[in-house]
């Protein structure tokens, strides 16, 4: 028998659909029902690689998550990662298809229709009910034709919608209203219940506008969801996350704000721990003297390293290296610290680039993307990082580069999968090409426990913590809320009815 579906879209990018969906299936699951999350077409840098070495966007991962299911890239077919303003890489079913520009992707994206069918289809034979939900806007009336993420998948998998407004960023029945008003008369009735999202406040005060809204457009309001104050993986660069500019825990750390930092998602182990700072920091003047520094993975290495060139941010980095600051790079953020970037087939921004010179090795991009979970453990180090020798870790790569270490050089991890070694190391300067290296306790324990010692405090001032037992507290947090703020039994009516 076919799963239910329902679909949860929203008045614009941001407007909380993410964290609606997974808080709804988080409910579903806690009801007994076997539920799945199912993106049709998702845009976004943050990525992550499933078990079997295919990629996925990162929303589909916690909503899988907050589902209590395996993560399957079928809850994600195509995903596209924006390369530079005007063109993005295009993934199908977790593997590249190629980098194509707007235009040509809007040509295209009608001829996906079958692989997006065949993961839905399949998930719907597994599940009991799927959670779909849009990207962006359904309103967007330039973007109408051939829609396959919004109303086109509603109609495609017969889902009713719930459409999402932002209150917090004001006008709220403005977008509600405008939205409605803008989908053709068969769309409109595909609406079956509004959500009021981001409010703070006295929900009385808003009532008479929810009995104006719905006398306006016929449709009944079927929850207003609080702010939520809860800790769950953020996928796009509107994240809060990147608000974080001021230090206030007896450490700080520091992620440069990459113009395409992608899988940001690395660092969030730190920033829920007790004692330890995470900011973002994306101009000249603003790095100050951290207790380390952070080089995140990007889409675009070499153009992102230009720009921190030309902003004077890699100076900064330069010195603070140089007085003795630790300085991790991951990924892309790996690569810059090389000596030179080279990108023979255009896959980046072409020819030659000087790199920042603080590890002795060299980057080639290649055509082909490698994507695998990885474990492994640190190296024997000594000095800066002597802390990080014999700590187990676990995550994945996906990158294009090879990087090759020269003379004076030495990798910093080995790989228990194929006992090759991986990333480099000299002095305070480390990189690696392992996404999530710290979503070990041990590994996130090790850095912390460094970077105490430097400072002469006790390592008992900060806490490491078990972070998957923190994720589940966390989804119940936010099924507790949905409960609270959203007319199930009207929800469970319209998942019931269908269209």
């Amino acid at each position: 028998m076919a799963a239910k579906a329902i679909m949860i879209q929203g008045t614009m990018s941001n407007a909380g659909k993410s964290l609606l969906t997974g808080g709804l299936l988080r409910v579903l699951r806690q009801d007994g029902y076997r539920a799945a999350p199912f993106k049709s077409q998702n845009m976004a840098l943050n990525s992550f690689i499933t078990e079997e070495g295919l990629e996925m966007g990162r929303a589909q991962v916690m909503q899988a998550e907050a589902a209590g299911i395996r993560p399957s890239v079928r809850m994600n077919p195509i995903l596209l990662k924006p390369a530079n303003d005007t063109g993005s890489q295009v993934i199908v079913n977790g593997e590249v298809r190629g980098n194509m520009s707007a235009r040509e992707y809007f040509r295209y994206k009608k001829e996906l229709i079958p692989d997006l069918m065949r993961a839905y289809e399949s998930l719907a034979g597994e599940y009991d009910v799927l959670v779909l939900e849009g990207a962006g806007s359904p309103a967007e009336i330039n973007l109408k034709t051939d829609d396959i993420v919004n109303m086109g998948m509603a109609r495609l998998a017969k889902a009713p919608v719930l459409l999402a407004g932002d209150i917090d960023r004001g006008g709220v029945f403005a977008q509600l209203v405008g939205t409605v008003e803008l989908l053709d008369r068969e769309e409109r009735a595909m609406v079956k219940g509004t959500i009021i999202n981001k409010f703070r406040g006295d929900r009385s005060i808003l009532e008479p506008g929810i009995a104006m809204l719905e006398e306006r457009i016929g449709i009944p309001t079927v929850g207003v969801i609080p702010y939520l104050q809860v800790d769950i993986d953020d996928e796009d660069s509107l994240t809060e996350r990147f608000d974080r500019k001021e230090a206030g825990g007896l450490l700080d750390l520091a992620v440069l704000r990459l113009p395409r930092i992608s899988n940001f998602t690395d660092f969030r182990p730190f920033e829920a721990m007790e004692g330890v700072s995470v900011r973002y920091v994306g101009a000249a003047g603003r790095l100050g003297s951290p207790d380390l520094i952070f080089l995140p993975g990007t889409k675009n290495t070499m153009e992102d390293l230009l720009w921190m060139r030309q902003n004077g941010l890699e100076a900064e980095v330069l010195k603070a290296a140089a007085g003795g600051t630790p300085v991790m790079g991951i990924c892309g953020g790996f690569q810059m610290l090389g000596e030179t970037l080279s990108d023979p087939h255009g896959v980046e921004a072409g020819g030659t680039l000087r790199g920042m010179g603080l590890l002795p090795m060299d980057t080639v991009f290649e055509k082909q993307k490698t994507r695998t979970q990885t474990k492994g453990k640190f190296r024997p180090l000594a000095g800066c990082f002597s802390e990080l020798s014999g700590v187990s870790f676990y995550g994945y790569e996906i990158h294009m580069g090879i990087s090759t270490l020269k003379e004076g050089g030495a990798p910093l991890t080995v790989l228990e999968n194929s006992g090759q070694t991986e990333g480099a190391f000299a002095g305070n300067v480390c990189g690696t090409y392992v996404h999530g290296i710290f979503d070990n306790e041990e590994a996130a324990r090790a850095i912390l426990g460094l970077l105490c010692r430097r400072k002469g405090i006790s390592g008992e001032a900060v806490h490491a913590f078990d972070l998957s037992a923190y994720k589940e507290r966390q989804y119940d947090l936010l099924a507790d809320a949905v409960r609270q703020n959203l007319d199930l039994e009207a929800v469970y009516r319209i998942l019931e009815e269908g269209l």
